[in-house]
């Protein structure tokens, strides 16, 4: 195991909290009282770093009490109430809050209670025209409990499933919510997948309604999807009704139900009380390799985490304004409904990230006032490329915090966002945040009260014992290791769909290192108890037993200006040798002569490793992605052994199958070379 680059004892931040922030922070006093009502260690007066590492210990150590503080803290409506908080701490099979019933929704909508915020915005909704259009916390409440009475007439009871072909529109929200209400079982599919990626998830789960729009608008154009739909209806048998959602305009199709005719019915909301542990709804992995995986999470244990992670770690409540660019087929888009649960306005933009020009989602947080600003790495480092200066020209003063996700954020995209913001006279909190589908929820990521370090997340979240453990299971600190969580968290999958012995849930965290959840990063732990994301240990590079992530190699080759995008494989071959290729998909203009492919390999040698100079640097057509945009690794790799095409990788869950047949054509054409040798 290779040793990460260290940093030097005490680096300088790039970004450090005042002490009014410090203070006035969420994380900040829900410590000073969980100190006294729950047993948390007190606040260490002018030292943040040592306050939050103290109560990140006690949240790990004595997890019952820490979320029991949670419940308590952030106001948890039970209509029964629990026995224990976590009756077995067993890795899978963890029961928390035993006994207990809630709703979710009821929890979503409360703030549409106080009379003071009823008439201000629960949503603010933009498309491509960026013209903000609300939907006040009276109206949600009004919408979802229309909804959700006229799915219980259609016979929608408890534990049915409902889905969603929608976009990210407020309708979305609303059939989310009154799907919860009813104690149903939500999952969603954004319009850009195709047919067969859609009943590749839903026929796991046998919905009985579908909500669906005829279309949707990207990019300047409007796509039409009629056609699919009715591919989704003929194979969907399960369905009972299907609501038509008119976003570009059109009439229900026939034996459809129209949107406005299910909603616009001035019912109060009735909210089922179900068991902590009853589903909220199914998510998917990318299915790169096979079906997708069908995760199932818990009305509770989503409600606990996503307070935590809003309230505390985010820093959200009622002043803010939530915006994350993502869509209903990612899980981001399940964690930006959650600020709902703090309170706080969340900006729902249904458009391309890219439209007329790189800054359309800085322009967005423009139009909205975001308060806290959510996108992906990659379009942090699409904008540095760019050369624009969104807080220069655009009036982003509302923006305290700036979060990526996705895939790490390079070093030179923490420098480009401070950059961007401090000529602009801002004090910009950049959060880099890591998780994944499987837990909805970061695993570490954003603290407010502790500095920020380049190319580094914070710390690990409250409640996650996150550790780096070695090949033999022992934690390492300062070292690469495998990202591991040695204790259950409320959001862990309470199932996989379809998985009756448990057995595929199993072998997918647990089958390494048995009772703790592997999650298939690498990742460093380091002395002063922040967190360095490497990439995918499962697409490990290993060159003469050392270990480097893949996001190690596009952070250094992407700075060049002719990348516009990379790929590398390593490969183990038959004779026990090893081929490292490096793809590059270049710049409008640029060319891979022997003078680029000189610096390349200067760069990956003196910034990373000699031993990770790439084999062959390879011009592409592209980089494939899965359909929430991130790189496929794995796939070309089993591409590049020989494996055929529909065999190494579900055509359904790819953005641009063709490209893939320029690695499949790469393979063969090595195939060919080696046999006439």
């Amino acid at each position: 195991m290779t040793t990460a680059p260290q940093p030097a004892s005490q680096p300088r931040p790039l970004w450090q909290p005042g002490q009014d922030r410090i203070a006035g922070a969420q994380v900040t006093r829900f410590q000073e009282w969980a100190a006294t009502h729950h047993g948390a260690p007190a606040v260490t007066p002018g030292d943040p770093a040592t306050s939050y590492a103290d109560l990140h210990r006690w949240s790990v150590e004595a997890l019952p009490a820490f979320w029991q503080a949670v419940a308590t803290w952030f106001d948890v409506r039970f209509s029964t109430p629990y026995e224990t908080v976590l009756a077995d701490d067993a890795m899978p099979g963890a029961r928390w809050f035993p006994g207990a019933t809630l709703n979710y929704a009821e929890h979503a909508l409360r703030t549409a209670d106080d009379p003071e915020r009823a008439t201000t915005p629960a949503l603010l909704y933009a498309d491509e025209t960026l013209e903000p259009a609300p939907v006040s916390w009276a109206e949600l409440r009004a919408q979802v409990g229309s909804l959700a009475a006229e799915l219980r007439a259609l016979g929608v009871r408890p534990g049915d499933r409902v889905s969603g072909y929608l976009p990210n529109i407020p309708q979305a929200v609303v059939a989310f919510l009154a799907t919860a209400a009813v104690g149903a079982v939500w999952t969603s599919c954004a319009p850009d997948f195709g047919a067969r990626s859609v009943l590749d998830r839903f026929q796991q789960v046998e919905p009985v309604i579908l909500f669906t729009v005829d279309g949707y608008r990207y990019g300047g154009k409007e796509h039409d999807r009629r056609d699919t739909v009715t591919e989704l209806r003929a194979e969907l048998p399960t369905l009972r009704a299907v609501v038509h959602v008119p976003l570009l305009g059109t009439e229900a199709p026939e034996g459809a139900l129209n949107w406005s005719d299910l909603t616009t019915n001035d019912t109060e909301p009735v909210y089922e009380q179900v068991p902590f542990d009853h589903p909220l709804w199914v998510l998917y992995s990318s299915g790169t390799t096979g079906l997708p995986k069908a995760i199932v999470q818990s009305q509770g244990g989503i409600l606990v985490e996503h307070l935590k992670q809003a309230g505390l770690h985010c820093d959200l409540g009622p002043d803010d304004r939530f915006f994350w660019y993502t869509s209903t087929g990612w899980m981001m888009w399940n964690f930006l409904v959650g600020g709902l649960l703090v309170g706080a306005t969340i900006v729902l933009y249904d458009g391309s990230p890219g439209h007329p020009d790189i800054a359309a989602q800085w322009r967005v947080a423009e139009r909205t006032r975001a308060t806290v600003f959510g996108t992906s790495a990659a379009y942090v480092m699409a904008c540095r490329k760019a050369g624009i200066h969104p807080a220069r020209d655009l009036d982003l003063s509302a923006i305290g915090c700036v979060a990526t996700t996705g895939s790490p954020l390079p070093p030179d995209g923490f420098r480009w966002l401070h950059d961007s913001f401090q000529e602009a006279g801002a004090d910009l909190w950049t959060a880099s945040v890591s998780g994944g589908t499987d837990v909805c929820s970061c695993f570490a990521g954003a603290v407010p009260t502790l500095p920020v370090h380049i190319g580094e997340l914070q710390a690990p979240g409250l409640g996650t014992d996150l550790q780096a453990w070695d090949a033999q299971g022992k934690p390492v600190i300062d070292e690469v290791g495998e990202l591991v969580v040695t204790r259950p968290m409320p959001s862990m999958p309470i199932r996989f769909w379809n998985d009756p012995d448990g057995s595929r849930y199993h072998d997918s965290y647990f089958d390494m290192f048995p009772g703790v959840w592997r999650h298939g990063d690498w990742i460093t732990l380091t002395s002063r108890g922040s967190v360095v994301i490497h990439g995918r240990s499962d697409s490990t590079l290993n060159r003469q037993g050392v270990r480097m992530g893949s996001a190690d190699i596009y952070e250094a080759v992407e700075r060049l200006p002719e990348i516009r995008e990379s790929l590398v494989i390593g490969l183990e071959l038959p004779d026990g040798g090893y081929w490292m290729p490096l793809f590059v998909h270049l710049a409008p203009g640029a060319t891979l002569d022997d003078d680029l492919r000189t610096r390349i390999k200067q760069t990956i040698r003196t910034e990373l490793s000699p031993r990770h100079v790439p084999d062959d640097i390879i011009e592409a057509p592209g980089v494939p992605h899965t359909l929430t945009g991130k790189r496929i690794e794995v796939p070309v790799k089993r591409l590049l052994q020989g494996t055929p095409l529909d065999k190494a990788v579900n055509p359904g869950s790819v953005d641009d199958l063709e490209l893939l047949r320029f690695y499949e054509r790469i393979a063969h054409d090595r195939s060919a070379n080696d046999r006439a040798k």
